[in-house]
């Protein structure tokens, strides 16, 4: 199976679509054809973060990064349930993402997988939910740190609207420490207006998950 031909192109501004498990096969492919698309119309790094089961089929269907919601340190070898990075690279994923706040990982798995992200080339993101995290999680060097306040996922509130400040420190502490390391701010992204203060703010990025896999109209938002 390809690799996707993005992977070697990661550049700001940065916007994810995190489906979760808000949608999930057909639907999920048709997200992935629609957020190709607007690709096609911007300077933008798009990327969708389907189900891990989805990775393969929308690899092949677009041209857009796709990254893996998850996946496990482990070498090939014994592994039940485990999900290998060899397997993950093979199935045509630019990049994964890890430790978010609904899938916690100890410091030490965090370094390991960013550690078998870069000897497969690929992309890793990692998640934290306070900017003294996000400044540790500089010192591992992964490519892209994404703060986000727990309280405010999901919620449709976002980050800069309702904790200025997290994200204001948040982009400090990774930028001291590794000016190189993109930086997402997340947290309740819904609206124009949240990313481009997100940007405002000097970030590299964001994205969104509810507001889009929700919306009627996924296009136009």
């Amino acid at each position: 199976m390809k690799t996707n031909k993005s992977t070697s192109k990661l550049h700001a501004p940065i916007f994810g679509v995190n489906f979760k498990s808000y949608v999930w096969g057909r639907k999920a492919l048709e997200l992935s054809r629609t957020v190709n698309k607007i690709a096609k119309e911007t300077d933008t790094y798009l990327y969708v973060m389907p189900q891990l089961i989805d990775v393969p089929v929308i690899t092949r269907e677009v041209e857009i990064p796709v990254f893996a919601p998850y996946m496990d340190a482990l070498k090939p070898g014994r592994g039940t349930g485990f999900i290998l990075p060899e397997a993950v690279k093979e199935a045509g994923a630019a990049g994964v993402f890890f430790n978010h706040t609904e899938r916690k990982l100890s410091l030490t798995r965090i370094e390991n997988t960013i550690q078998r992200a870069r000897e497969l080339d690929l992309i890793s993101i990692v998640a934290c939910d306070t900017p003294n995290a996000a400044g540790a999680l500089a010192m591992l060097k992964p490519d892209i740190i994404v703060p986000e306040p727990p309280h405010l996922i999901g919620t449709l509130r976002s980050v800069v609207k309702e904790q200025e400040n997290f994200a204001i420190q948040s982009v400090n502490m990774i930028k001291k420490t590794d000016k190189d390391i993109y930086v997402l701010l997340g947290g309740g992204v819904a609206t124009e207006e949240d990313v481009t203060k997100i940007i405002e703010l000097g970030a590299d990025g964001t994205g969104a998950a509810r507001a889009i896999c929700e919306s009627k109209d996924p296009y136009k938002l």
